[in-house]
């Protein structure tokens, strides 16, 4: 395997607690486990990603990048690690410049074979890709990321997906060089280590990761990294922030950088929700919202569901979230399409006139609406994105998500239960944009919604389109939707501690 190290500090996997009985209703497919802290009745999730938008929807800060530059060697991976640990934040990145390696052409081949090819020379690296990467990351867009094969010199077929970073250290032998790149870095820190420790721990690297014999190490180094170290790296030394003497061992020098770090990031630090609460929404319902009609039939089902028993609760909402799917498809691009009956008769009816449906649920609650779209769409492709409320800050954070291939290329239907500000809502739907959805194809379901909500959401997304089966008029103190129903998801999956319930109707964790 190659040197570098590609992670992302989000979320690994979704575990129950030991011990713990499978639920049987609504099971969650997700497959990460993120920090949380248990109490008594809840899980509080302690790692999620904060806004990174306004209340516009629109980008509103971009991630913090730390560029680390220094000898082959030099520590470079160590330092980055011991800031990530030290940072304690979600959503890092570390992005290293090994995976940027230009793919090698049949002559650069067989010079690499022979350890005659300078991998330490500007001209090795794709900064062309390198940049345009970094850029789009920066932003806040999901990007692919090359995965380079040091064995066979060239980019591995599958490449790695990468979204959501708040805080992004790009680190590599060259990341000081191209003056384009610079201008991206907000921090430059260069790894200053003596240069026979460096050539100490690239011996036992590319010994043991890289396949090559110590001959074939030493050629190198005395023919290419030693002369490339003195005229292309240690020159940029002067363009570092800080200089980290002695790499991954000086926690002085770390601990000042997190320090500056965390400053940074509390500057940035938005309060998207507040300023939707605090909206005055006097224009009429947009024209991109469409109610389900109210039917006697839709009334009666509201009646039932906002004031009933668990059990019937349930039943009467799987009713009207068929309906609501099936609602929710009629504003599907269609094309005229003529069948042959199987009494040999044309008849022209119509067709789906798109590539693909995903479904995409905000978890917990919009999960249970899965079913109703599975009835309805027969393989149709299902997406997950977990949004848990701050207990503190009252803002919503990205915990987790995950989203089928190329979900660009389809029409999404965005679920979640109830929309009351709209914040959880907006954050999905800017999710979805940052993996390329285009706005006019994303439609954002719920079952019920407050004027508020739909309002934050059409005024910052004018192209998404809404449905639902009613719109309440206000939001209480607590900003739940008034009259409302409640909170579905403990209501559905039986978490609120009704004492009118049993302990098997108790939520159970997710396998």
């Amino acid at each position: 395997t190659c040197e570098q190290k590609f992670r992302t500090d989000s979320l690994d996997r979704l575990l129950p607690p030991a011990g713990a009985p499978r639920r049987r209703s609504a099971t969650s497919l997700s497959k990460t486990e993120p920090p949380l802290l248990r109490t008594g009745t809840r899980t509080i999730y302690t790692a999620g990603r904060p806004p990174w938008y306004d209340e516009h929807g629109a980008q509103s800060k971009e991630a913090f990048v730390i560029g680390l530059c220094g000898g082959s060697a030099s520590g470079k991976t160590t330092v980055a690690n011991k800031i990530i640990e030290a940072l304690d934040v979600p959503w890092v990145v570390l992005l290293s410049m090994d995976s940027f390696y230009r793919v090698l052409s049949a002559e650069e081949q067989t010079l690499a074979a022979s350890n005659d090819y300078n991998f330490d020379h500007p001209g090795a690296f794709d900064f062309q890709l390198l940049v345009a990467t970094l850029k789009k990351l920066k932003q806040g867009k999901s990007v692919k990321i090359p995965v380079y094969d040091f064995t066979t010199h060239r980019r591995q077929k599958d490449w790695k997906n990468v979204y959501g970073a708040s805080v992004i250290i790009l680190e590599g032998i060259m990341s000081f060089v191209d003056k384009e790149l610079l201008q991206l870095l907000d921090m430059k820190i260069f790894v200053d280590t003596d240069s026979d420790i460096r050539l100490v721990r690239r011996l036992r690297r590319d010994i043991t990761e890289r396949g090559r014999d110590i001959e074939g190490v030493i050629k190198q180094y005395n023919k290419f990294v030693k002369p490339a170290f003195e005229q292309y790296i240690e020159p940029t030394m002067r363009l570092a922030d800080i200089v980290v003497p002695r790499g991954g061992g000086n926690m002085v020098a770390i601990d000042l950088i997190v320090q500056h770090i965390h400053s940074q990031l509390e500057e940035r630090e938005l309060s998207v929700r507040a300023l939707l609460a605090s909206a005055q929404q006097t224009q009429p319902l947009p024209q991109t919202l469409s109610v389900l009609e109210s039917t006697p039939q839709v009334r009666g089902l509201h009646t039932i569901i906002r004031e009933t028993s668990r059990d019937e609760f349930i039943f009467y909402s799987k009713r009207l979230m068929r309906l609501l799917i099936e609602h929710a498809l009629t504003f599907l691009p269609s094309q005229s399409s003529v069948v042959q009956t199987p009494q040999g008769h044309e008849y022209e009816g119509r067709s789906y006139n798109g590539k693909g449906i995903t479904g995409v649920s905000i978890l917990r609650a919009g999960e249970t609406m899965e079913p109703a779209l599975r009835a309805v769409c027969k393989d149709v492709r299902i997406g997950k994105i977990l949004i848990q409320t701050n207990l503190d800050s009252g803002e919503p954070e990205l915990h987790y998500l995950r989203l089928p291939k190329d979900i660009s290329e389809d029409h999404v239907i965005l679920m979640d239960s109830t929309v009351s500000t709209g914040a959880a809502a907006m954050m999905a739907v800017r999710v979805l944009l940052d993996h390329e959805v285009e706005e006019d194809k994303i439609m954002l379901v719920s079952l019920l919604m407050a004027e508020l909500g739909v309002h934050s959401v059409a005024y910052a997304f004018p192209k998404v389109k809404i449905i639902t089966t009613a719109v309440d008029k206000s939001l209480d103190d607590f900003l739940h939707v008034v009259p409302g129903i409640g909170d579905f998801g403990d209501r559905y999956f039986g978490t609120d501690g009704s004492d009118g319930w049993s302990d098997e109707d108790q939520e159970q964790p997710s396998y």
